[in-house]
């Protein structure tokens, strides 16, 4: 793929400095810890080193995140503007915390980051998604002081896929959270043991879960659990269906020192199999869902 090749040269020039640079700056501790603890001179020469190493480093570092910018606003939203009928691809914004919140089953964030957003759709069905990082903030009182760190409790996809209809109620459908929400969600049991095994459902509408989550239904989303690994959650609200993977990747990631190639770009197109599966395992695409009266 000609396309690739620039970007495929910066990388590898990028990726070239930082390969020497590390084991310069090694080396120059190594010197100076073994030799120039005595000699002044070894002592300068180490310092030098040192500080060729770091540069570096921080100019390969530079170059590469330059690379992958220009290649997420250019290469990959073009592929992207292929993949999704009527694609947009924004890889520096993402959904807003309060559309995340829409799901209502997301846990409160202290600390929240969103990037590579897109909006299309996929057999007619619209959607939007991004790669979401949701971080708790968390206090240690140590002997030296008080120190605050960030944990992830969440990295992975959000989706927001529009719905044929609206019905009453609200439904959601967990792995391991729970609905955090005014509305009076209560837990209800399917008919399938193995689902239930897998899923947890809360309904504000018996009669919604029961017309929305029919055993067809049960069938094709513990398939989609099986076939995508991470904590899913999915909610049924108004006119939308939410879906959230945690599975502590990001969809479009560019790695140091792993290949740009037709098979990684190939790997980008796979990564939109989970909501292809979402829209197609459970017929999204097809005017099935009545408007419950």
């Amino acid at each position: 793929m000609d396309a690739l090749k620039p970007y495929q040269e910066t990388k590898k020039a990028a990726e070239k400095k930082i390969l020497i640079g590390g084991p310069l700056a090694v080396l120059a501790v190594a010197l100076f810890l073994l030799v120039g603890l005595n000699s002044q001179v070894i002592q300068i020469l180490a310092g030098i080193i040192f500080l060729a190493g770091v540069i570096l480093i921080i100019i390969g570092s530079v170059a590469f995140s330059k690379m992958v910018r220009t290649f997420k606003t250019t290469f990959l939203k073009e592929k992207i503007g292929e993949w999704v009928e009527n694609g947009v691809y924004e890889p520096n914004r993402g959904l807003a915390l309060n559309e995340v919140y829409q799901c209502e089953f997301m846990r409160h964030a202290d600390r929240f980051h969103a990037e590579d957003y897109i909006r299309g759709s996929l057999d007619g069905v619209q959607f939007e998604m991004c790669d979401i990082k949701l971080e708790e903030r968390r206090v240690e009182h140590t002997k030296n002081g008080t120190r605050t760190y960030y944990v992830p409790f969440f990295t992975g996809q959000f989706y927001a896929v529009d719905f044929n209809k609206n019905f009453n109620g609200a439904l959601q459908v967990l792995e391991t959270e729970r609905p955090r929400s005014k509305r009076p969600f209560k837990k209800i049991k399917m008919e399938s043991v193995k689902f239930n095994k897998i899923y947890k459902t809360y309904t504000t509408n018996d009669h919604t879960a029961f017309y929305l989550i029919t055993p067809q239904m049960m069938e094709r989303m513990m398939k989609i659990e099986q076939d995508h690994p991470g904590n899913i959650g999915f909610a049924f609200i108004d006119n939308k269906m939410y879906l959230a993977i945690d599975n502590n990747r990001s969809l479009l990631e560019v790695q140091m020192f792993r290949p740009l190639d037709e098979r990684r770009i190939e790997a980008f197109k796979d990564d939109f199999k989970l909501i292809q599966d979402v829209i197609h395992e459970l017929k999204l695409n097809q005017n099935i869902f009545k408007e419950i009266a």
